[in-house]
């Protein structure tokens, strides 16, 4: 009598059901993306969540065990595919005028890409959990550091460059000229460069 050598099922089987298992995280953390950029964090519940990915309430905490892990690892998958333009690709430029040209321009497309997802978090800034506030905040004041690296001016006049690439940088400020005054982001790139570039005595 010959014995057959059968491999047992179960391997596959765990296989199986860590990807379904993958496959479920993943629909959850688009479901709460999409809720986040329609709705905004303030009204993304669990229940939202759930129904939006066609689970159970329990399956989404089976996942995530509250919301600040949900936002966390939607932000995460948010930002994976609309990356913040990167302050050491431009670093580089000497000149600060054209480092702060060049770092406008890559900031204005990436609202122009983002605008949904980032209107419906500044309107909800309060439901977004702090650490991802302090993250989001400290990238712009990176973003500003970098800018005035290399820059001569002092005293006030410092001051008021410093505010100025500040005040350019600004999401709110790119919507502001774009969406409220109806410039393109190429114009309103170049008006923030007139602006840093010509600071007041």
């Amino acid at each position: 009598m010959c014995s057959a050598n059968i491999a047992s099922p179960r391997p596959y089987r765990k296989a199986k059901r860590a990807l379904t298992e993958a496959e479920t995280r993943q629909r959850i953390v688009e479901a709460t993306v999409e809720l986040h950029e329609t709705l905004g964090p303030a009204k993304t519940t669990i229940k939202a969540v759930a129904e939006r990915a066609g689970v159970q309430r329990a399956t989404v905490y089976n996942h995530f065990p509250d919301l600040q892990a949900l936002f966390e690892a939607c932000n995460a998958h948010y930002y994976e595919r609309h990356p913040m333009p990167d302050p050491a690709s431009w670093i580089g430029i000497a000149s600060p005028n054209e480092r702060f040209r060049v770092a406008v321009r890559e900031l204005y497309r990436w609202y122009e890409e983002t605008e949904a997802m980032l209107s419906a978090g500044i309107r909800d800034i309060d439901a977004v959990p702090p650490a991802a506030r302090e993250a989001f905040f400290g990238y712009f004041s990176r973003v500003a550091g970098s800018l005035m690296t290399g820059r001569r001016e002092r005293g006030r006049v410092r001051l008021r460059t410093a505010a100025a690439i500040g005040h350019a940088i600004s999401f709110v400020t790119w919507r502001s000229l774009v969406r409220e005054q109806s410039l393109t982001s190429e114009e309103a790139a170049d008006l923030m460069e007139a602006m840093v570039g010509t600071p007041a005595g």
